[in-house]
Order: structure tokens, then sequence, then C-alpha cells
């Protein structure tokens, strides 16, 4: 082998293999048994021809290179079999140097481009730009191809440590920006520890795009290692879940996956079987949204704006509540509340979505809420919906007249008759409310009871602040945040007596509230703070260099607490406030309202910081509530992942 067509690799020192051994080297991307025997080196390709095992893992024995999987044996120069076998392993010319051993190899050609490869440009060109993963042995073809994409600049991928993590953060990133990311697992139990993060993303209508690999086509059905049937499996999380194959049309179903996950707001996923991933793409050219999405600005039906209008004219104290689904519509929604003088309050999902210190924000509904909310909705004489779903943890009270607006049909009366449904997208909706009441509408200006039951509130608080426990409490870390926090910060919160604590005292102002709704998945905080950090890392306006905050409890850190690596390694920029009490707060919280005894909740811990501090972050640990605000401040200075530990009371929520 010689000529412009090869080129030779140093692959060993001289004193390197010593007489009678095996190694595996690597020249130029390719895999090589270097093996010394009987004073001579050889070179041989480094996979079995029987199942492709590892041959610089086995070693000589009486003559032969033994394979370490199945005892093949082979010549460990010529690569050649006993007597009466007819299987050889291909060699390399291999030349002893003064400096070193070198093997000679064929230059690589031109990558040729892989159906997988169209498919992530695919992917790409539906604004896909974020991938959460583990590559792993049967997804390596498709996990090849994202590596072009990412070292192209096209797609960031990250590494994770466990898949749920990945499908966790996935769906942040999907509730915040509208947006799909995506997740890669292999086959078996690394794509079904994604189904917790999707299944959050799928009941909270967050887009996102799973990547399983899978088993080779061939194997699947008898039962082979890993083997799953992933279709199944996938079948009640997903919107769309198509394998893909030899003969698929490979681009298009990329391009129906992206659509459905962008325009359903819900769960896509393909399958991807490991043979199929370095199939040549023969020409195909990617796919992308052009001509294949339509507006989905939907105008609601005539009649029913008009009820809606004759009801909020005749209204004295309307007051408006948002769910997580007015999310990107709110600046239709203030202007209508503006016209009305109506307070506006929000379901827990939808905090943040309206600040605090705006003359007509009323804070959170519901168990996790304000006493400012729930007194402005008992006190209406009419509730207009958007977005929200009317969860029982809410409490959207029936006994007031209910105007109900969202974009899906089926959420409109879900759980009892209101008095007018209305089907439409929220911005359109509300500016033509706005439109239909902006003159001779009888609403009383309501903003000056607003600052009253704040400042009756914030007097409450303040109170709960100075209480004294075992520990910090609640109270006191979230004022805390209040002084610290940026006004523009996306906070990411766990599940458990640290988010209904969050939810009722800490005020938001142009923050960002990310949570897991409906499924309610402890572990969601931290791994939901990597998606909105890779938020923060494009070009979309509303998020870029924002500060990012996670809320944790110790219990729901504990889950995913190896994601600190991840967020060391990616030099994310998230400020984790962990509150500790050595508890499963909420559990206990429970049973002792069930007239149970406080049974299996108490944990044991490490100490957090010193953790964190090991991965390579920040770590402070904090167990008075006058050290608060120097750690956070200390800690949102730092440029990386940092976390403030507070030791917590356990009964002061």
């Amino acid at each position: 082998m010689s000529g412009e067509q090869s080129t030779w690799y140093k692959v060993a020192e001289l004193d390197e293999l010593p007489e009678g051994r095996v190694k595996t080297v690597t020249a130029d991307n390719k895999s090589i048994c270097l093996t010394h025997h009987d004073g001579q080196y050889g070179a041989l390709d480094n996979h079995c021809p029987h199942q492709g095992g590892p041959l610089g893992e086995g070693s000589i024995e009486k003559g032969y290179l033994r394979c370490p999987w199945h005892g093949w044996d082979y010549c460990p120069l010529t690569g050649s079999s006993p007597a009466g076998f007819d299987e050889t392993v291909p060699t390399y010319p291999l030349e002893v140097r003064d400096d070193g051993i070198y093997v000679c190899l064929e230059v690589e050609g031109e990558h040729q481009p892989t159906v997988t490869d169209v498919m992530v440009e695919t992917m790409v060109n539906w604004g896909v730009t974020h991938c959460f993963g583990m590559v792993g042995h049967s997804n390596l073809g498709l996990a090849d191809a994202l590596r072009r994409a990412h070292e192209a600049g096209k797609l960031h991928y990250i590494g994770i440590r466990h898949e749920g993590a990945g499908a966790f953060a996935a769906s942040a990133y999907g509730k915040l920006t509208g947006k799909p990311a995506a997740c890669l697992t292999i086959a078996g139990p690394g794509a079904t520890n994604l189904l917790t993060g999707l299944w959050d993303a799928k009941v909270d209508r967050a887009p996102i795009l799973a990547l399983t690999g899978q088993v080779d086509t061939q194997v699947l059905g008898p039962g082979a290692f890993q083997e799953v049937d992933l279709l199944s499996a996938f079948s009640s999380v997903s919107r769309f879940s198509h394998a893909v194959y030899r003969d698929s049309k490979h681009v298009e179903l990329m391009n129906l996956a992206c659509k459905h996950a962008l325009l359903e707001r819900d769960v896509a996923h393909l399958v991807f079987p490991d043979e199929v991933q370095t199939v040549p793409a023969g020409g195909a050219e990617p796919g992308g949204p052009k001509g294949r999405l339509t507006p989905t600005d939907i105008t609601p039906p005539a009649a029913q704006v008009a009820e809606a209008s004759k009801m909020l004219r005749a209204a004295k104290r309307p007051v408006i509540i948002v769910g997580h689904g007015a999310r990107f519509e709110m600046d239709g929604v203030m202007a209508l509340a503006e016209e009305l003088n109506a307070p506006v309050v929000t379901t827990f999902k939808a905090k943040g979505l309206i600040a605090d210190d705006h003359r007509l924000g009323c804070g959170v509904l519901g168990r996790s809420g304000t006493p400012i909310a729930s007194w402005f909705m008992n006190e209406s004489d009419l509730l207009l919906v958007f977005g929200a779903s009317f969860s029982n943890h809410t409490g959207i009270t029936n006994h007031q007249p209910i105007i109900q607006v969202d974009f899906d049909k089926m959420a409109l009366g879900k759980f009892h008759a209101v008095d007018v449904p209305v089907w439409g997208e929220i911005g359109v909706t509300a500016r033509l409310l706005k439109s239909a009441v902006d003159v001779g509408n009888a609403a009383t200006d309501q903003s000056a009871e607003v600052a009253e039951r704040w400042a009756i509130w914030r007097k409450e608080k303040e109170r709960r602040v100075r209480d004294a426990g075992t520990g910090v409490g609640s109270a006191a870390v979230f004022a805390a945040m209040n002084r610290c926090v940026p006004a523009n910060a996306i906070i990411a919160c766990d599940v458990g007596n640290n988010t209904y604590s969050f939810g009722r005292y800490f005020e938001c102002k142009q923050h960002a509230v990310l949570m897991s709704g409906y499924l309610g998945s402890i572990g969601f905080g931290y791994s939901a703070a990597m998606g909105a950090w890779a938020a923060t890392q494009t070009e979309d306006e509303r998020f870029k260099d924002r500060p990012v905050i996670a809320v944790t409890g110790d219990g729901g850190f504990g889950q995913y607490l190896a994601e600190v690596t991840t967020a060391v390694q990616q030099k994310m920029n998230i400020t984790h406030v962990l509150l500790n009490n050595s508890e499963l707060g909420k559990i206990s919280k429970e049973q002792r309202a069930v007239e149970l005894p406080v049974w299996m909740t108490e944990l044991h811990n490490p100490n957090f910081a010193e953790f964190v501090a090991n991965c390579g972050g920040l770590g402070i640990r904090v167990s008075s509530a006058d050290e608060l605000d120097t750690a956070l401040e200390e800690a949102l200075a730092y440029d990386g992942p940092a976390t403030v530990e507070v030791v917590a009371d356990a009964l002061l929520i």
C-alpha cells in the first residue's frame, strides 16, 4: 500500500508493547489490534470476523491471538486461522522505525452523506438547535451525524449523565421557547429512561423530539440484547412515533416528526435501527418547514366573541385568569386587562406571566398561591380564563360566570360547563375582546384594591420571615431571592415544599418560570435549568444571555445530582438554590394531613455544597437567614454552576 491513496501513522513507541502482548491502537479513527509475537510486530483489523469482538483486548496463547469474546484464534502476525478454518483478519502494512511503530492506512475519502446526515440537517432546518443525549452502541451512526452537525456549528449537542435528565431538559426548553429540542438515547433502557421527561412535556403541551437507537431490524422479535418494542412503549406518550427503515422516506419522516412536535405541542419520536443509520443518503436532500406550516392565529367564531363581549361590558368586577397556554400571548391579554382595569391572576404553571409589581398583578391562584389571587376571584362577578386547564390544584371557582378561551377545543369546558367557551388563539381573541369593550364597559378600576391586598400580604410574609425554627424558613429564602435575583432571570423549579413556597413567597418581575406542571415530577428542577441555559445560548432575543436559576429541594436534586458534572463540563452558568431539610417534606405533610404517622420520608444526604465543589462548581452552605444575601450574590456572580445549599426548616414552608 503506497502512493497518494495511503499514509503512515505512528501508533506506538518502541518500548510500549512487550513481547507476547497485544493492545488496541487508533489511527485516523481506524481501530487496530497491535501485536508483538516472536520478536515481530503485527497490525490487524481490531474486529473478529465472527461477531466483531475487539481483538486488541484478547491475548496470545500458544502462538495464536485469541478473541476475548468467543475464543476464535488467528495468527497474530498474518491474521490467518489455524488449519481447517477459513476466517482471516485483515492486516495493515507495518514498519518499525527509529522513533516508533508505524502503520499504513488508506486515506479515507470524502464523507458520503448518510440517511441520518440528511435527517439531522432536516431537523436543524426546522429550528432544532440543541440535543441532549447519551451516545451508545445502538445509536453510533446517528450520533456521528449529530457530531458532524455539532462540529459544523449547526447544532449544540450536550452529553448528559442520565437520559431522564435529557428529556427534562428538552421539555423545559420546549416550555420556555415554544420550539422543540431533541433528546438522544440507545435502545432498551436508554430509551425507556426518557419516558418520564416525555410525559412531562406531553401533559404540559411542550414540543419535544425523541431520537432512540434500536437493535438491528433482522433481530427484532426474538429478544436480542436490549431489545424493547419501542413503538409500543412510546405509543401512549407520543403524538407521532415511527421507525426509520432502510426503504423509508427518511427526510419525510423527520419533516413529519418536527411538524407534529411544533404544531401539536407534543412528543414526536423516531426509532433508528442500528443498520439503517449509516445507509447512504443516495442524493436525498434535507427538508424543512417551508411550505409546510400554516399560521396558527385562529380567529374565534363571531357569535362567541359577541356573547363574551356582552358579558364583559356588563361586568363590574371582572377578573382575568391566565394559564400556561397564554405564555406567548400576554401582550394581547394585558392590553385587555388594562382596558378593563381588571385584576390578573395566574395558575401556578403561569407564574410570572404578569409581574407581581404590575398594578393589576395578583400572583398565583390555588394551593401554591397568594391570598390576593383567591380574594379577587371570590369577589369577582365574571371570570375570563385564558389558556388554563381548570386543574383542581388551581381551584378556579365555578360559582361565578366564566368565559373560557383556548386554542384547544377539547380543553373548553373539560371538567364542567362554562358560560361561554371560545375556541381561538389567545392573542387574537384578547385583541378582539378589547376592541369590543373599549367603549362603554361597566368595569370599575380595581387597581387600588390590588395594592391594598399586596400590602396586607407583604406584612404577613415579613412576619413569617421573622418566625424562628430549627433551620432557615422558606419565607426567608424567597425574601432573599426577591432582593438578589435579577429581574429577568429564568427560574426552573422542582417539585415539593420548596416549589409551593416559591409560588407563595417569590414575587416575579420579568422572570420566566418553568416547572413540571401536570405531571409534578420530582427531579425536574436542575435538569430543566440546563434546558433553560441552552435557550440562553441561542440567538432568540427573548432569552439570550438571561440568568438561569434552579430552585430544588434535597429530594428532587438527589435524583439527578450527577448532572452537576454536565453543567460543569458545558460551563453552564446556573445558580442553584437548594433547600435541604433532609426530608421529603411534602410527603411528610401529606401523611400528617390524613392523620398517618410520618414514615420513610427522612433522607440521608451528603454535604451538597461540598459535592458541587468536588464536581468543579461553586458550593456554599448556609445555615442562618442572615447569610443568605451574601451567599446568593456570590453564587450569582460566579461564572459557572453554583449551588447555595440552605439548611432548611422542614416545618416552615
